[in-house]
């Protein structure tokens, strides 16, 4: 596992589609107001659901990849849970829709409405995040009132 919405398997880097999850130093504010690093928790959340359910991950790729990796809906197991949805519906991702399509848009909302992950605090869209770490932001203003794009 490389973070939440990026895994590693055999080698290749494989892109879940659809979702974005916060970036590894990325930062959020909880439900106390008090700062704590998202993109890890995020991680570590996937890291622990990949080792609860010890089942092969089965990708499916779905649309090609930048940056030389595969983007895939990928489960664990067949049948099995889609990963991107368990991140989003447990609030460690957001859907994505300028590639989803708003395919996890229930998921979110149902997060969001739960109060679960990110939606029990304040937290900026990792796309935007992203955005102001290249205009040259730093971690801690990037992930508090990032310019919106």
């Amino acid at each position: 596992m490389i973070d939440a919405d990026t895994i590693e398997i055999h080698g290749t880097r494989i892109r879940l589609w659809g979702i974005d999850a916060p970036e590894s130093d990325q930062l959020c504010r909880g439900d106390d107001s008090e700062l704590y690093r998202c993109g890890q928790k995020a991680a570590t959340a996937l890291a622990g659901l990949l080792y609860a359910i010890p089942r092969p991950v089965i990708c499916t790729p779905k649309d090609p990849g930048r940056y030389g990796r595969t983007v895939a809906v990928c489960k664990i197991g067949d049948p099995g849970p889609d990963i991107a949805h368990w991140l989003v519906s447990n609030g460690h991702a957001l859907d994505w829709p300028q590639y989803s399509k708003g395919h996890y848009a229930a998921a979110q909302r149902d997060a969001e409405r739960g109060v679960k992950g990110l939606w029990a605090g304040n937290f900026v869209e990792p796309w935007r995040y992203r955005s102001c770490m290249r205009d040259g932001g730093r971690p801690s203003g990037c992930s508090d009132e990032a310019p919106a794009r």
